[in-house]
């Protein structure tokens, strides 16, 4: 019996958004049920496919469903289709994307007879704004979203991955959203209904750079293939035998890889300490220590990375993923059946260790029904007979106490996004160590300006927080910590994973404490990994991910997307896994440890290669900005310095209408030119002439003309851009707040909505120990004498102290 298998989901429409939602309900038991037209899930043929024709893609976002077949001109289909809907407690909506001919239902005659049932309707750009309606692809969105223009060589074009990222990061935000409803209506609440947006979902890998370049303009630009501001080195190197993903982020990690590669001469120049004042450098120090990585294999490095601390990583290829016997083993791979075949897929990244998802499964053909052990455990009709008698204004997590150890980008924006559903999150630091992303920077003049309180990411990340100050390494302030464990829900820690344990917070002290407990590892690796010590930033994670070997230009090297990919993929898949394990408390009383390794994370990215990789033993071929299934697709240049669109035709009739537009009325009469493959073969050709079109325009003018032909394309923007969006500005995407040290700057919303607008943002991010006062005395009923005496002995303070001021003592370090 899974956690969720008192849960029954239907899947309408055809979206990998709404598929991998749904998956993530059937990793841990629900029953899902797949309604699909008689000619099957368009996404069926989605490329790469298996030695049998079937779509890897489409199996990573299937197994464990069953499928129902609904024919859209049958008589009693819109009945059929209603009763199945009022006799689950979850509807996963599509059709927007695609409705993969699915009968028209009414969802609001069907909410009014059954108020308990939670919906989810997902779109590309939302229900409303000047984008709604676009026709768009995985890379479409992306572009538009800032993630294609960084990426690529300096004079272009920006290359961009696979199309598999926009339906998984979706996929999560939709599921975030129907497990905190399955939470609030546990405690009496109705249904709810909420809308998606698969762009808006794609932001939260965008909105570092957002709001970096709302702090400090227009400072960042595409330098190079594996080049990514503001930090440097941060990318992918050659060495003896492999490829090393390389990442320096704090003064010490740079002075321990120049010691490493024997480089005192950097190691010791006051001009390279920060890693943005190394960009300024990058030739310079690329000839000195690119000749000598190349003396050793990457495992070799890597070995020594983990002596050193320094993050590290050897960058796998599919192959190598396959033959890891640890991903096995932890449920990172899995086993997929596709009809006759058997292969290997990404499983669920949400390791929960007393009541783990599913390991693996099978693929349902159309209109297979599985049978699982949980069959009967769903009881008709009790779903969604909830009165709805709580407060309609109350947020799905309210009344969820939530204790935050984490630091930088993954655990706070989990715990941001348990905030913004209503949780009650005191994020815990200390004077001696602060969230690192407050800045790494502990020189007096910049600890003395109060610099900290300035960083604008930091303040993005832990917005709707309470905020507090304790010293772990002294025994009152653990003390105190504990007190607070024992009344709250859930923790989220990303230190190394020794860190908690060895202050006296390790999970068997906890449960000890308070047994409902939901306690959370977001580490590199895993808890129990041979590689548990390894240091790991979100670069880390994709460098080791086995994405950036099916990245890029089938002769070039792998090629990374992003400055820090896996922290907010790490960040959502673990909110997805509190949610889940905290259901389970509700429902027994039992809390339990969840061991997320933030690298496995990234997997899901590269899963359909698993799977290819896994049958055929060959390795994938890398398509560069082109396609596997459509032609044309990729980045082609516009008019003006630097400006690019991503174009894509999908099927027939929109290549017919691309090539009309672009003023080859003879392609698109060519009978010969209707398939894709049959165009693969003049592949070049046709770019050129849609580059020839594209380049005489403006990137807004050429897509205005690609959509209203109804055409996939989207500009390529700068993260800045997006600041200034039009279809963004006219959902209120951005919410302006005040905060103390930065005064008033925008905030992202989440993705999810109730309603037309946003959640609103309630409060600022803490200053450093602002709520010190409110939880000791409020929630711990400590007097003011006490807390003085606390400040005294520096436990709790609401100053970072300097370098010079920190006592000589071990760190405690975050992953």
């Amino acid at each position: 019996m899974g956690v969720l298998s008192h849960l029954r989901v239907i899947e309408i429409g055809s979206s990998a958004a709404t598929s991998y939602c749904a998956r993530l309900f059937a990793d841990f038991g629900a029953d899902v049920q797949k309604v699909e037209p008689p000619p099957g899930d368009p996404l069926r043929h989605s490329a790469p496919l298996t030695p049998s024709g079937h779509s890897a893609w489409f199996a990573f976002l299937n197994f464990n469903k069953s499928s129902l077949i609904i024919d859209a001109t049958a008589p009693n289909a819109i009945t059929r289709l209603t009763a199945l809907i009022e006799d689950c407690d979850i509807l996963v909506d599509g059709r927007d994307v695609d409705s993969a001919d699915c009968p028209s239902i009414d969802i609001a005659v069907i909410r009014q007879r059954r108020p308990g049932l939670i919906y989810l309707e997902a779109s590309w750009f939302g229900r409303g704004g000047p984008y709604a309606g676009f026709a768009a692809t995985d890379s479409t969105v992306r572009a538009l979203a800032g993630l294609v223009k960084l990426v690529g060589p300096v004079e272009g074009p920006p290359l961009h991955a696979p199309d598999f990222q926009t339906g998984i990061l979706a996929g999560l935000w939709g599921f975030i959203a129907v497990a905190s409803s399955a939470i609030a209506r546990m405690q009496g609440g109705a249904g709810r209904s909420w809308s998606l947006s698969i762009f808006e979902s794609s932001l939260a890998i965008s909105e570092y750079l957002m709001f970096e370049a709302f702090a400090r303009g227009d400072v960042m630009h595409r330098i190079g293939i594996n080049r990514f501001w503001p930090g440097f080195p941060v990318g992918i190197y050659e060495t003896k035998k492999g490829w090393l993903g390389v990442t320096t982020v704090t003064p010490a990690q740079w002075r321990a890889f120049c010691d490493m590669l024997g480089l005192p001469k950097f190691r010791d120049d006051p001009a390279l300490v920060l890693g943005e004042d190394r960009l300024q450098c990058i030739e310079q120090i690329e000839r000195q220590f690119i000749p000598r990585l190349k003396r050793r294999t990457a495992q070799e490095w890597f070995a020594e990375g983990l002596k050193r601390k320094i993050p590290i990583v050897p960058v796998p290829e599919i192959s190598d993923l396959l033959l890891d016997t640890e991903k096995n083993v932890r449920g990172a791979i899995v086993p997929v059946l596709l009809g006759e075949e058997e292969g290997l897929t990404a499983g669920s990244m949400q390791r929960l260790t007393l009541t783990p998802p599913r390991r693996g499964g099978k693929v349902p053909a159309p209109g297979e029904q599985q049978a699982f052990a949980n069959a009967q455990a769903h009881l008709t009709g009790t779903a969604s007979t909830s009165s709805g008698c709580i407060d309609a204004g109350r947020l799905p997590l309210q009344a969820i106490r939530v204790i935050d150890f984490s630091m930088g980008w993954a655990g706070p924006l989990c715990t941001r996004t348990m905030a913004d559903l209503g949780a009650d999150v005191i994020k815990i630091e200390a004077i001696q160590y602060p969230d690192w992303w407050r800045g790494v920077d502990r020189r007096p003049a910049h600890v003395d300006g109060r610099m900290y309180e300035k960083a604008v990411s930091f303040c993005i990340m832990n917005r709707n927080k309470r905020g507090i100050t304790l010293d772990l390494t002294r025994p009152r302030g653990l003390a105190l910590a504990k007190r607070l464990l024992v009344g709250a829900d859930i923790v989220v820690g990303n230190y190394s994973v020794d860190v908690l344990p060895k202050l006296g917070l390790g999970y068997d002290v906890l449960r000890t404490l308070n047994p409902r407990l939901v306690m959370m590892s977001m580490s590199a690796f895993g808890a129990n990994s041979i590689h548990r010590d390894c240091r790991a930033y979100g670069s880390t994670l994709e460098q080791g991910s086995g994405l950036p070997s099916v990245t890029g230009n089938p002769d070039g090297p792998p090629v990374m997307s992003h400055i820090a990919f896996g922290d907010p993929v790490g960040g959502l898949n673990g909110c997805a896994a509190v949610l889940v394990a905290l259901i389970h408390a509700r429902n027994t009383g039992q809390g339990q440890f969840i061991d997320l390794a933030q690298i496995e994370c990234m997997m899901p990215f590269a899963a359909p290669w698993i799977t290819v990789g896994s049958m055929g033993g060959l390795p994938p071929p890398k398509f560069g900005n082109r396609h596997p299934q459509f032609v044309p697709h990729g980045c082609f240049r516009s008019a003006g310095e630097d400006n690019w669109i991503m174009v894509a035709a999908t099927d027939e009739e929109m290549w017919q209408r691309l090539a009309m537009l672009i003023g080859r009325p003879d392609w698109a009469a060519d009978a010969s030119l209707k398939s894709a493959e049959a165009r693969r073969a003049i592949e070049d050709v046709i770019e050129e002439g849609v580059t020839l079109w594209t380049q005489s325009r403006d990137a807004d003018e050429a897509m205005s003309e690609l959509q209203a032909a109804k055409v996939a394309a989207g500009v390529a923007r700068m993260p800045k851009d997006l600041l200034t969006d039009r279809h963004l500005a006219s959902r209120a995407f951005l919410q302006d707040v005040e905060r103390a040290f930065v005064g008033l700057h925008p905030q992202p919303s989440m993705p999810i909505r109730e309603g037309a607008g946003p959640y609103a943002i309630r409060t600022a991010a803490p200053t450093l120990g602002q709520h010190n006062r409110d939880i000791l005395s409020g929630l711990l009923g400590l007097s003011e004498a006490e807390i003085a005496q606390l400040v005294r002995e520096g436990i709790i303070g609401k100053a970072m102290l300097s370098e010079e001021e920190l006592p000589k003592t071990k760190n405690v370090s975050s992953d």
